[in-house]
């Protein structure tokens, strides 16, 4: 300061430099003590996360499609032999096995010999084809020469038509005698007593119950053969009566076997069983199922799905999505990347991983499959704060 300057006049300055001093520091406090302006109020039914928040890690979404669905939970069955395709072989005769049987596995066609037996009823039979044969060719002999005899005078009508009566009883004996043979598959021309057992229809040696020097019998409980085509298989399912009107003939539906998780097979309703059972309450359904690869195998067990006409759709979404609040299920939609909205919706079916909505969702709408009662938590902590004075 300038020390020629009049002290009045530098006690006026010290005092304009104080004053001003004053004001900055009342305007500085002003400013700080002044109320933010409060913030917007989040509509009710919506969470809104900070764009940096690490609770959007936790937050999975997914567009919404309409889509085929189930019509009732998964059903269990089984898998058995087409029985159309599949044929049960035992013998129509007695005898002991000669030759060592077909082999299990081993593909047969119609007319395939399985095995062969010595048999004695095949020799009976035999022995009677060729008595009958030779006393039907005696007999035709004897009527020739009684029709010459009658023709002649020498004989009376009676004694010509009692040789016409024997020639016919021997054609007839004779005739039930080739019946026989052809009813075993057997040659006239055949007098060895051997039988061939054979396939009555194409597919693979499946089951076989007999083995080298066996004696079998036409009154044995269990087949001989089984022979199937395993390219085609049957599905047996048992569906409970509350449900049977949702099964139609002609429906495809999906199998799928623990053997091969995450792969269904395609199958087709083939028959629905036109008897309730009263004690389990079902009727059994049997599915068509084609198995060209051979994966599948008679006797496996399976799960059935049920899926909707291609025409009926709706929306089948994770149960991850859904949360319940006294008697009511609700989802999350995502507006924008930090905006959620709740939505109730109507669930037509709930399964044990997934439910199929039937009302409060539109299609292409951001469905939050993951997080929904991270959101739902965060929107009761929004909505205290908004409640508190």
């Amino acid at each position: 300061m300038n020390t020629s300057m009049p002290t009045f006049t530098r006690i006026s300055l010290c005092c304009h430099f104080v004053l001003a001093a004053a004001l900055l520091a009342a305007c500085s406090d002003s400013a700080e003590n002044k109320p933010k302006a409060p913030k917007p109020p989040t509509p009710a039914g919506e969470v809104v996360l900070a764009p940096d928040s690490p609770k959007k890690a936790y937050v999975k979404t997914a567009h919404l499609t309409l889509a085929q669905h189930p019509l009732l939970e998964p059903l269990a069955g089984k898998i058995v032999y087409d029985e159309s395709l599949t044929s049960r072989i035992s013998s129509p005769v007695a005898g002991r096995v000669v030759a060592t049987p077909i082999a299990l596995g081993t593909p047969v066609q119609t007319g395939s010999t399985l095995l062969e037996l010595d048999s004695p009823d095949v020799a009976d039979a035999e022995a009677d084809f060729a008595k009958a044969q030779a006393a039907a060719t005696l007999a035709s002999h004897a009527f020739n020469r009684q029709q010459e005899l009658y023709a002649g005078k020498a004989i009376s009508r009676k004694e010509l038509e009692q040789a016409q009566s024997d020639l016919s009883s021997a054609r007839s004996d004779l005739q039930r005698a080739t019946d026989r043979l052809k009813n075993l598959h057997l040659s006239a021309r055949q007098a060895d007593g051997r039988f061939a057992l054979r396939a009555t229809l194409p597919g693979i040696v499946v089951e076989r119950n007999v083995n080298p020097g066996m004696e079998v019998r036409p009154d044995l409980d269990t087949p001989l053969f089984v022979v199937s085509d395993l390219k085609h298989l049957t599905v047996l399912l048992e569906v409970f009566e509350v449900n049977i009107g949702k099964i139609k003939l002609g429906q495809q539906v999906a199998v799928s076997v623990p053997a091969y998780p995450g792969v269904t097979f395609p199958a087709t309703v083939q028959y629905i069983g036109q008897v309730l059972d009263e004690t389990t309450r079902t009727v059994q359904v049997r599915c068509k199922l084609d198995n060209p690869d051979g994966r599948l195998l008679p006797g496996m067990y399976a799960t059935i799905s049920v899926e909707s006409a291609a025409d009926d759709k709706a929306f089948v979404i994770p149960l991850t999505a859904v949360f319940t609040e006294g008697d009511a299920d609700y989802v999350f939609t995502a507006l924008d990347d930090n905006r959620y909205r709740q939505r109730r919706v109507e669930i037509g079916l709930r399964l044990k991983d997934k439910a199929v909505i039937t009302q409060g969702l539109d299609a292409n709408e951001l469905l939050v499959t993951e997080g929904a009662l991270m959101l739902r938590a965060e929107e009761e902590v929004e909505t205290e704060s908004t409640h508190q004075p």
